[in-house]
């Protein structure tokens, strides 16, 4: 079945309701045929919209609608069309603390809060660390074309001090980068640097949050 991601803070406010909801031939300037939206695209299989924090106010509307009662109208269209998909929202800001401000529907964050996950920092979970850093290590070494044999027993104790303001991103980094420097087969320790100043510019409140992900089965 389709899984269809869309990057919410990556859309053009002018396009968000077009590229969610489709759009009907000559509903606007460039409409020049008809457009499905991400939501049929995803009928019977599954959405990701990731930051969906991010959403304009008008959109998140339109989304309660379609969480509700499983129907896209594309703009300029006059009926509906039905679709079944599951939803997965995510975001890494607090949408309890938007509500409250005004910037998230109270209605909207209740609506996708079904089965909320909340997954911790890679600080708090550093037992996590050696099996992302082997796929990590697996999947860059293939990529790269390096075949590592070999991780020095202290690459693990500096992964594990590291207090990883950048979470799994940074780890990624941080591995294809030793992984470069690997010529020989070995990841070692010393090809293990973590930025100093990437630290500080990613050390803020809103970096340093959890992310917070949540599932709204049956959309449809």
């Amino acid at each position: 079945h389709p899984f269809v991601p869309v990057n919410c803070a990556a859309l053009p406010e002018t396009l968000v309701e077009s590229e969610l909801f489709g759009h009907e031939r000559g509903a606007f300037t460039g409409a020049v045929a008809r457009k499905s939206g991400r939501f049929e695209q995803a009928h019977r299989g599954t959405i990701f919209l990731d930051e969906v924090g991010d959403l304009p106010a008008d959109a998140q509307a339109k989304l309660l609608r379609v969480l509700q009662d499983g129907v896209v109208q594309r703009i300029g269209g006059t009926g509906g069309t039905r679709v079944d998909a599951r939803i997965i929202a995510a975001t890494n800001q607090d949408l309890a603390a938007a509500v409250v401000a005004g910037r998230f529907r109270a209605d909207l964050f209740y609506r996708l809060s079904v089965f909320p996950i909340l997954l911790p920092p890679l600080r708090d979970r550093l037992d996590d660390i050696p099996l992302l850093a082997r796929h990590f290590v697996a999947q860059y070494g293939r990529r790269l074309g390096r075949r590592i044999t070999r991780i020095e027993d202290r690459v693990w104790e500096r992964l594990r001090s590291h207090d990883w303001p950048g979470n799994v991103r940074e780890l990624q980094n941080v591995l294809e980068r030793a992984i470069i420097l690997a010529t020989d087969g070995v990841l070692r320790c010393d090809a293990i640097r973590l930025d100093p100043v990437a630290h500080l510019a990613l050390s803020s409140p809103q970096s340093a949050a959890p992310t917070r992900s949540s599932e709204a089965s049956d959309a449809g």
